[in-house]
């Protein structure tokens, strides 16, 4: 039986007894947020059901003209009307802001793949072992023997592909290259994709890439690759904390490193910790991430701590 059996029968049921439904994708919308969204609009429009996504921020210009589809500003929309409401892809960035203003009677689905979502709904399918939010309504999908269009997979393929760095991040998996295959023959567009899914990157999220990459240390007594970004490095690239996804993965495919450490100051003097590490480098980086109070899988897990991070002769440190 499928480990999600009970709540893919359950989005099921409430899909079928839904006329409306809201899909909700993440503030600075990426590759995983979008195709996952994309791909259960799809979905949804041959159930004939009617469905909105809604997003703090506009689809990419680029990912746009690539999957022209049309994102609605969560106050432009009545958010009571919708029977059904799924939250797709870092939930804590952008659905967090409306969920207070739903109603008791509306179900909230919400669907992760990040290590340290607090968010509940009614239906919650979040496992960090998935490489992405995509692999998830792939999954979905097939439990409930649900055909795949061409524009549905190449609404997942987008998702997969960003979220696992074109195959090249640790969440490669085998069974994500048995999808990808999967989803190669309803005759989608490879190129086109890849094409969408790396250009996808404004200029403020590449600055601060920038920085992290130049202030990365090397600690050769336990492979550990760190680096850290302050309040002052992220308004100086003009950049948010959205742009930091995808760095601790990035950062986990310098040769010599066994796992990978992101700090990142957020608000209210809380200092978010992202580790990721590769099944092959036998490293658990849940244990660390447990040590400081968080959680998450045994290759990409976080936690948050309070303080301000300084740099000192012996590294970044947490005061």
């Amino acid at each position: 039986m499928h480990k999600f059996a009970r709540e893919f029968n359950a989005l099921r049921y409430v899909i079928k007894k839904s006329n409306k439904i809201l899909l909700v994708a993440h503030s600075g919308p990426d590759g995983d947020t979008v195709g996952s969204v994309l791909a259960l609009k799809e979905y949804l429009k041959d159930k004939r059901k009617l469905a909105d996504i809604a997003c703090f921020d506009p689809l990419p210009p680029l990912l746009g003209s690539a999957f022209p589809s049309q994102f609605e500003y969560p106050d432009h929309l009545d958010l009571k009307s919708y029977e059904t409401v799924i939250a797709a892809d870092s939930v804590e960035r952008g659905f967090d802001k409306i969920k207070n203003q739903l109603l008791p009677n509306q179900v909230i689905v919400l669907l992760d793949h990040h290590p340290d979502i607090t968010l509940k709904g009614d239906i919650n399918i979040i496992d960090s072992s998935y490489s992405s939010v995509c692999e998830i309504v792939y999954d979905y999908l097939e439990f409930t023997n649900e055909q795949i269009s061409k524009n549905i997979a190449a609404s997942l393929m987008l998702g997969i592909l960003s979220d696992t760095g074109n195959f090249q991040h640790s969440n490669t998996t085998a069974r994500v290259m048995e999808i990808a295959s999967s989803l190669m023959r309803k005759g989608i567009s490879l190129s086109k994709i890849i094409d969408a899914a790396l250009a996808n990157k404004k200029i403020s999220t590449l600055k601060l890439w920038g920085r992290a990459f130049e202030k990365a240390k090397i600690n050769p007594k336990n492979g550990m690759i760190i680096t850290a970004l302050t309040k002052e490095d992220i308004e100086g690239c003009n950049a948010s904390t959205d742009d930091i996804a995808q760095l601790a993965s990035i950062l986990n495919t310098v040769p010599g490193t066994k796992f990978s450490l992101i700090l990142s100051e957020r608000e209210s003097g809380v200092i978010k910790g992202s580790l990721r590490s590769e099944d092959y480098k036998g490293v658990d980086v849940s244990a660390i991430a447990r040590h400081f109070g968080g959680g998450g899988h045994i290759l990409a897990s976080g936690f948050e701590v309070k303080g301000r991070i300084v740099e000192t002769d012996k590294g970044w440190e947490i005061i």
